[in-house]
């Protein structure tokens, strides 16, 4: 009865166009969902991203750069539809559009994630500057969502993000990189209390574009005795 009386009070909103849901318990109409372009074969064996040939095992950038994690799973194209889903969970307060994205992903991914038996997932931290701003870290809604419904451990304060960096959209290849020297660091505290439980990991984001986020964090818990790094993220760019 509460429930029923929420969904009156504050009826749900398609987490696509914004507009509130005709179909009861949906996420998202049905005719938004259907404009969303999924990630389908062929695509990169390592990142996840579109290619155009089914000849090729790896996109352009996985092949020209040696990325430390093991695999990626993405479930969208980042395009028109996605930027303006993504801006309004991440700036405009849409938090439970992550129940959108959540729900897909355990529908596609499930036993994906539940073969790779990972001890954790980690969302990519945000600076505390914009997680007040915000009022909380988009990652670790996704994440905290996906482990509620498989059952594995978040650990939100694994990796810490020291550095206010420039957003990533603005910046080329290369400036990329730079501007994430020293923008991450790892949580002695909290990787000692679970260093016996930790083997395998599963780090959780919005968006992939060149992979350099990713690479950035999986390159700290490899250096902290992770053996193995993998990657979930909602949408993932076609370029590079």
């Amino acid at each position: 009865m509460l429930k029923s009386l929420m969904d009156i009070l504050y009826p749900r909103r398609c987490a696509i166009c914004g507009e509130i849901v005709s179909t009861r318990g949906a996420f998202a109409c049905p005719d938004c969902k259907d404009k969303l372009t999924k990630i389908n074969e062929p695509r990169c064996k390592k990142c996840s991203k579109p290619i155009e040939s089914e000849e090729k095992e790896y996109c352009h950038d996985c092949e020209k750069k040696h990325f430390h994690y093991i695999k990626g799973f993405s479930m969208w194209v980042y395009d028109s539809n996605m930027k303006k889903s993504i801006s309004d969970f991440k700036f405009h307060g849409r938090r439970e559009y992550g129940d959108f994205y959540v729900h897909e992903v355990i529908n596609r991914y499930k036993n994906e994630i539940l073969n790779i038996k990972p001890d954790a997932l980690i969302p990519i931290p945000i600076h505390r500057t914009k997680k007040v701003q915000r009022g909380y870290n988009q990652a670790e809604i996704l994440a905290k969502g996906i482990g509620k419904e498989l059952g594995i451990p978040v650990l939100a304060n694994l990796l810490i993000r020291d550095k206010k960096t420039l957003p990533q959209k603005q910046l080329n290849d290369k400036e990329r990189l730079k501007n994430l020297e020293k923008a991450f660091s790892f949580s002695n505290e909290v990787g000692e209390t679970n260093r016996n439980i930790l083997r395998k990991v599963i780090l959780v984001d919005d968006i992939y574009t060149t992979g350099s986020t990713i690479e950035a964090c999986t390159n700290i818990l490899l250096c902290n005795k992770i053996e193995e790094v993998y990657f979930i993220s909602i949408c993932i760019g076609k370029g590079y």
